[in-house]
């Protein structure tokens, strides 16, 4: 049922990016063909104006199929738009994603504890790091290492990415910043109950506010602390502190999703872990579908804003052709990726 319900998530984040561009692309009387959610053979299709609209057979994906030919005569093809109005549909499809993450992140902020406020609320007995010079209950911590801190997770996260024990903290005191410089944060062992624990030992969870205000700022914040986590996971890839073999694809995405349903304690602990990897997969994909990448949408961007400059300074068109030649290019390399990702995701699931 789990496998089921993530595939049905990657449907449903797709048709909602080609929704953006629908939604947009008539907003300015660009003409479009086709709208259809699924791929396939059409279950239900009907025709209304100059629209075809289908639901298809296969429920993954879906497609806005609007004019896109160069040589078109056709005022209202897209291609024929001034270039601002075409980048808003490019957009438009990343900018559903990311709203769909949102709106699903506030659903899940009120009875969630993931989305704890940093606030300090006690100490391990004989922990160091208690004091005006250092912590004090009541603290919140507002920064690590130059990184806005949002929710408790993202305390153990930031301080597990440094390999130093030093850190240069911001807390929030009494309404007030206060800057601890190379503020030493090392475990330190304790005796609990007849054992030892190594551990920093301190604790955290303050008394959370309610009401539509506080779910919508922290909606936002877990919207961009997603954001900030994909940018994080493509600088590690760049530099090499992961690698391709990390990286998962739509198979291993699903595995993913399976294995929290299979393991939450209760139907509803699960569908809400599944809908916290439904926004986080959401924000992810708005965020990767803007990179300036050929092929994808942020690509595709990049060129119209080049094809603008140029024609602009030169008063000529440019070649159409050659943005061709490097989405075709682009799109085959993506291709290539996926591919070496989805074989990776098998071997796991095999291994």
């Amino acid at each position: 049922m789990y496998i089921i319900l993530g595939i049905l998530i990657f449907g449903i984040l797709i048709a909602t990016h080609e929704l953006g561009h629908f939604t947009v692309a008539k907003l300015f009387k660009v003409k479009v063909s086709e709208f259809a959610i699924g791929m396939g053979p059409a279950i239900i299709k009907k025709q209304k104006g100059e629209t075809l609209y289908a639901w298809r057979a296969v429920p993954i994906g879906g497609y806005c199929a609007m004019e896109e030919d160069e040589e078109s005569d056709d005022p209202r093809a897209f291609t024929n738009q001034v270039w601002w109005k075409r980048m808003l549909i490019l957009i438009a499809g990343a900018a559903m994603n990311f709203i769909f993450g949102f709106i699903v992140l506030m659903f899940l902020v009120p009875g969630s504890a993931s989305f704890s406020a940093p606030v300090l609320s006690g100490f391990e007995a004989g922990c160091p790091y208690e004091g005006e010079q250092g912590l004090m209950v009541g603290d919140e911590f507002y920064e690590i290492d130059g990184h806005r801190i949002y929710f408790t997770s993202n305390i153990s996260f930031f301080l597990n990415r440094s390999e130093d024990t030093r850190y240069d903290l911001i807390l929030l005191r009494n309404g007030e910043k206060l800057e601890l410089k190379d503020f030493d944060l090392s475990p330190v062992e304790y005796e609990l109950d007849g054992q030892t624990v190594t551990k920093i030992g301190i604790y955290m969870g303050g008394a959370e506010e309610t009401g539509f205000g506080t779910v919508l700022s922290r909606a936002w914040d877990a919207s961009k602390d997603f954001t900030r986590l994909v940018w994080l996971g493509l600088s590690d890839l760049l530099t090499g502190a992961v690698g391709l073999k990390e990286l998962s694809g739509p198979v291993g995405i699903v595995e993913i999703i399976n294995d929290v349903g299979e393991s939450a304690a209760t139907t509803t602990g699960a569908m809400m872990g599944i809908a916290y990897l439904a926004a986080f997969i959401a924000i992810n994909l708005a965020v990767m579908n803007m990179l300036p990448i050929p092929a994808l949408d942020g690509g595709r961007v990049l060129f119209l804003l080049v094809t603008a400059a140029y024609e602009g300074l030169t008063r000529r068109r440019l070649n159409p052709k050659y943005e061709g030649y490097v989405h075709t290019a682009g799109f085959v390399l993506l291709l290539g990726l996926m591919a070496i990702v989805m074989l990776n995701d098998i071997y796991k699931l095999f291994k």
